[in-house]
């Protein structure tokens, strides 16, 4: 008898709750055993681990549960200890990514509280310590995320004969992708103005594809399925869906960035455009705007002190260009190939179902 698909939904949602609350658990173990080692350090780096656990706690998990259908899709077990083991690291390396993002991107909130710099240098402020703040808020971030960085290698590590040579080569390749694609993101910040406007669109591209895309779904996708022993035919057709979704999933982040409710996105309005993210978002509205506008959103882009005003007239020039319609269109283009690539893979039901109902997840997302 073929299962109802509410009976299937209901058995994906309590398998994947059984794996968010291991992963949970694996996450709280270690890091509580870091907390107990830095304490016999110095009571004064205790907030360091802490800040990592604040970090780590809670999320979507997105990517330890698509390494975990990865997994189950090549066979693996439901409750075997290497994939959450796998799933605890990923997200270690979020939760470092996104404190050295944080500095990089001079943004002060994530997820509705103060980023972890700002954190270190709330904490200079209150203590009234000596020398500037900011600096010291810096400097303790970038050792934090340096520490979540080696955490995350440390557990990864822990599922012991080197993870499988193809797991440890998708987990090495993940980390050299991301550092590249930042450092391509912050490069383009510098020098998009003096760049071809022609080649903005496909500059931004390469630094999504590079600096998200593939960490956020392609590398943990795979990374399950090569941990399991999956078939390289297997793993290609991974990628072939999990690509295009992480470009997608980030067009998404990029569109929310800016249009995004703050008390959703956990963001002040506008933080992408102070920032000066030189996203696909701007890349088309640069190909598209009049001269004037171009050479506003040009000027503007990046300033700190941008106003309200300034900002809904970026606003509008994005959507008078037409640029953000384009993104939509782009975002929808690469969640049919994706889920085309869905379709095709040779996966039990409950499997792809669950696939599907993540990157649905990831790709309509308001926060």
């Amino acid at each position: 008898m073929t299962a109802s698909p509410a009976s299937t939904d209901h058995s994906i949602a309590l398998e994947q709750e059984a794996f968010v609350a291991a992963v949970a658990d694996q996450l709280n173990a270690f890091l509580s055993e870091k907390r107990t080692l830095m304490a016999s350090i110095s009571a004064d780096t205790l907030v360091l681990v802490d800040s990592i656990k604040s970090l780590a706690t809670g999320g979507k998990r997105m990517r330890a549960l698509l390494c975990y259908w990865g997994w189950r899709g090549a066979g693996g077990a439901p409750d075997a200890p290497e994939v959450v083991i796998a799933g605890a690291a990923l997200e270690l390396f979020q939760a470092a990514a996104l404190i050295h993002d944080d500095i990089i991107d001079r943004s002060d909130t994530r997820r509705g509280g103060p980023s972890v710099h700002r954190v270190f240098s709330n904490l200079h402020t209150e203590r009234r310590w000596a020398l500037d703040e900011e600096r010291f808020g810096h400097a303790a971030a970038i050792l934090t995320g340096d520490l979540c960085l080696s955490f995350s290698e440390e557990m990864f590590a822990a599922i012991g004969a080197d993870a499988g040579s193809r797991a440890r080569a998708v987990f090495n390749l993940m980390r050299t992708e991301v550092m590249a694609g930042q450092y391509l993101d912050i490069l383009e910040e510098v020098s998009g103005p003096s760049k071809p406007h022609s080649t903005a669109v496909s500059r931004a591209s390469a630094i999504i594809r590079y600096k998200s895309a593939k960490y956020s779904s392609e590398h943990p996708l795979v990374l399950g399925g090569a941990l399991a022993g999956g078939s390289s035919e297997l793993l290609e057709g991974y990628s072939a869906f999990a690509l295009p979704l992480g470009e997608a999933f980030q067009l998404r982040d990029d569109v929310l960035g800016v249009f995004g409710d703050p008390a959703q996105t956990g963001k002040p309005a506008g933080d992408d455009l102070r920032e000066g993210k030189r996203t696909v978002l701007v890349g088309l509205t640069i190909d598209s705007a009049s001269d004037e506008d171009r050479e506003f959103v040009d000027t503007h882009l990046g300033r700190q002190d941008l106003s309200e005003e300034q900002i809904a007239k970026l606003c509008a020039v994005m959507v008078e260009s037409q640029a953000l319609a384009g993104t939509e269109a782009m975002i929808a283009e690469l969640s049919g190939t994706a889920f085309a690539a869905l379709s095709e893979l040779p996966i039990a039901d409950d499997v792809r179902a669950a696939l599907s109902s993540l990157g649905q997840g990831a790709v309509s997302r308001t926060s």
